[in-house]
C-alpha cells in the first residue's frame, strides 16, 4: 500500500511535508496527510496502510492530519528533535484549520518484544506512570493520548529470498520467525515462496487548539 501512494505525498500534498534543518544539516524528515475521521475508534483507518489510502481515495472532507513518518538520523536521536518535529506537525495541522493530529505510532522498543501482543505492549507503564515505550512516551509528553493499538497497520510481503536479503537471516523452513528489527513475527511460506508480515502500531491523538 505504501509503495502505491508514498511518492504522491510530496507530489500532491507538499504543504503537509517538511524537514527540520540546522544550517545545511538535516535534523528530521516528516510526512503527513490530511484525512477524514469522525472521531470514533470505529472510524479509525486500519493502520498506516488504511490512512494513506483514505487520504488519497476518499477525497474531500478532511478534518484531521495523520502523521505518516517522523525520521531522525541516528546521530541526532535523543536530543529533543522528535518533540520539535511533533510540535511542528501539530502547528501545520493548526495552520490548515484541522481539528487534530492523529498518528499510527511505531513503538521504538516493540522490536525487543516481538512475541508480545501490541494490545498488551501499549498498556505497559513505568513506575512513574509514563508509557514504557520511548516513542509513545514522547507523544504523551507532547500532549498525545493513546486511542487504539492496531495489530495490522502496515503490510509487507515478499519472496522468501527477498525476506532473507532484507533481514540478513536464512529461513530454512516454513513457519513464524522473529527477525532483527521486527515488531512482530514474519510468516514464511516456502512452498508458495512468500513471506508475510503485519507491522503493529498504536494510534494516538493530539488535540489542535484554534
Amino acid at each position: 500500500m505504501l509503495n502505491q501512494y508514498w511518492a504522491r505525498l510530496t507530489e500532491e500534498r507538499p504543504e503537509f511535508q517538511f524537514h527540520l534543518v540546522e544550517g545545511d544539516e538535516l535534523l528530521a524528515r516528516a510526512r503527513a496527510i490530511p484525512i477524514r475521521w469522525d472521531g470514533t475508534l470505529e472510524d479509525l483507518p486500519v493502520g498506516i496502510d488504511g490512512a494513506i489510502e483514505r487520504g488519497f481515495e476518499e477525497g474531500g472532507g478532511a478534518n484531521v492530519l495523520c502523521a505518516m513518518l517522523i525520521a531522525i538520523p541516528k546521530p541526532k536521536q535523543g536530543g529533543g528533535v522528535s518533540r520539535d518535529a511533533l510540535r511542528a506537525m501539530v502547528e501545520i495541522a493548526r495552520s490548515h484549520g484541522l481539528e487534530a493530529l492523529i498518528a499510527p505510532v511505531r513503538p521504538t522498543w516493540k522490536e525487543r518484544y516481538p512475541l508480545v501482543a501490541i494490545e498488551r505492549y501499549a498498556q505497559w507503564r513505568r513506575a512513574d506512570g509514563l508509557p514504557f515505550d520511548p516513542w509513545i512516551r514522547i507523544h504523551e509528553r507532547v500532549g498525545g493520548a493513546i486511542l487504539y493499538p492496531e495489530p495490522r497497520s502496515l503490510r509487507i510481503t515478499g519472496t522468501v529470498a527477498e525476506w532473507e536479503e532484507w533481514v540478513e537471516l536464512p529461513f530454512p523452513e516454513s513457519g513464524e520467525y522473529v527477525f532483527p528489527g521486527g515488531l512482530a513475527t514474519v510468516d514464511i511460506d516456502r512452498e508458495n515462496d512468500v513471506g508475510r508480515y503485519w507491522e503493529p502500531n498504536v494510534w494516538m491523538r493530539h488535540e489542535v487548539q484554534p
